[in-house]
């Protein structure tokens, strides 16, 4: 049946729902590139909370949502900004899903990769920020996980320049017991990182960042750059030392730099592969058969849904991803922790389905069709 879905111009359009979902089931492991989706968490829609307290998690959902990506081959990066870190969920609930998500993995085979950051304080001394990223090193190796070190808002607040990120982020490396991820998320991500690696020039944040790494290669596994810049990913993967890899968080670019060129690629860590998991994991499988361009025909066409999710302010995207979860039936609700549902408007997300379902992307188009009609009803909307 059509669907009447109103646009930015507050004009309603008709829309004929897709009938049948693009056929994509569980295959061969990934083999060419490493591939992690950061995938969101689940709220529970019965707790009585407020946008202020602390998460309500469902915790059984959250980990069948992990269970159904790593079924097709993914790894799942963990309590990353996609599950609301610093935006709805704290550091208690990160532990919690930290903790949970890692038992997950080891009792099934899963790749599990966790984010360490210093949100369990807000600022302090340079002491300080190296004590609360200690702790949650801790926690994820303890937990048996990957470490990934985040970029920290504490410490963008307090470091007065690029030898204050050097000193904290050498500590770390020391002392990790395993090789990490380090994370260098974009002000369009959170603002509050404006100027990370001590310089709002991102050619001396870069020169910083390599230096970080040029001085401990043994404890970086590698690193997930999230400037939605495809050139200046590209320039910084050639600079890295040898056995360090690139993990795109480019949810603008990915294709290309997963595709990679002459000089190399990307492996990949992106917040847009929560919903297009199967999609991209399939697309991967025909990379490591080294077709190119069968690679591109599949990922190519999703681009316009990742650029649409993460348009500004990105750093909301969080809502459409949770949203395309909840049509796709991974979720019986659309509720998010700290109430985010709210971030996104309605005709944001009714462009969001009209993509999404255009890619086949839900494994139940009907069921699909029928909660979007269930949320236009709610917000009024009648043909």
């Amino acid at each position: 049946m059509t669907l009447h879905l109103p646009g930015a111009d507050g004009a309603l359009r008709a829309y004929e729902p897709r009938t049948e979902p693009l056929a994509l089931t569980p295959g061969a492991p990934l083999t060419s590139r490493t591939v992690f989706s950061a995938a969101h968490v689940v709220a529970d829609p019965y707790a009585d909370t407020t946008p202020d307290s602390p998460a309500a998690v469902d915790w059984d959902a959250t980990l069948a949502f992990r269970r159904h990506l790593w079924s097709h081959g993914l790894g799942v990066a963990e309590a990353m900004d996609t599950a609301q870190r610093g935006m709805g969920l704290d550091w208690a609930g990160a532990a919690e899903l930290i903790r949970r998500s890692a038992a997950e993995a080891k009792a099934v085979g899963g790749r599990i990769a966790c984010g360490v950051g210093t949100d369990q304080i807000t600022g302090g001394t340079l002491a300080e920020v190296r004590a609360a990223y200690e702790e949650q090193l801790a926690v994820v190796e303890e937990s048996g996980a990957q470490a990934i070190l985040m970029a920290s808002r504490a410490l963008a607040a307090t470091a007065q320049g690029p030898d204050d990120y050097l000193e904290v982020y050498g500590h770390l490396l020391r002392q990790a017991a395993e090789p990490v991820v380090l994370h260098w998320l974009g002000p369009m991500f959170d603002p509050a990182l404006e100027g990370y690696w001590g310089s709002p020039d991102l050619d001396a944040a870069t020169d910083t960042f390599l230096e970080v790494i040029a001085a401990h290669p043994d404890k970086v596994d590698g690193i997930k750059v999230s400037l939605l810049d495809a050139r200046r990913e590209v320039d910084l993967r050639r600079r890295l030392p040898q056995g360090v890899r690139c993990y795109t968080g480019d949810d603008f670019n990915y294709p290309e730099l997963i595709a990679g060129d002459e000089q190399g690629f990307s492996h990949a860590l992106l917040g847009i592969f929560d919903p297009l998991g199967p999609l991209a994991a399939e697309a991967v499988r025909v990379l490591d058969t080294g077709n190119t361009e069968g690679f591109r025909a599949l990922l190519d066409p999703t681009v316009e849904l990742s650029r649409h999710l993460f348009q500004a302010p990105t750093r909301f995207y969080k809502t459409g991803v949770v949203f395309l979860a909840w049509l796709a039936g991974h979720q019986s609700h659309f509720t998010m922790v700290g109430g985010l549902q709210s971030a996104r408007s309605l005709p944001h997300l009714s462009r969001a389905y009209e993509l999404a379902d255009g890619l086949g992307l839900f494994p139940d188009p009907k069921l699909a069709e029928e909660r979007m009609r269930t949320l236009l009803h709610l917000y009024g909307v009648t043909p």
